[in-house]
């Protein structure tokens, strides 16, 4: 599992899945988003602006990486 740190929380989710380099951008990320393919916490998310802080789990395909607040 890889640790990301953020500098504030909240975050979007789709925001971590671009800026991360999940996916390839924005519009990617929402779509994942949308069809159900990204977990938070071992839960289907479906919100795109989902507010993620520190100690969530994201969990796409076969990344999993966790928040921490700088």
């Amino acid at each position: 599992m890889r640790v990301v740190e953020i500098s504030k929380e909240p975050v979007e989710l789709y925001k971590i899945l671009k800026f991360e380099g999940i996916v390839a951008s924005g519009g990617e990320a929402k779509a994942v988003i949308d069809d159900g393919q990204v977990l938070v916490n071992g839960e289907v998310e479906t919100r795109k602006r989902k507010k993620i802080v520190s100690g969530d789990i994201i969990e796409f395909m076969d990344e999993k990486i966790q928040i921490l607040l700088k």
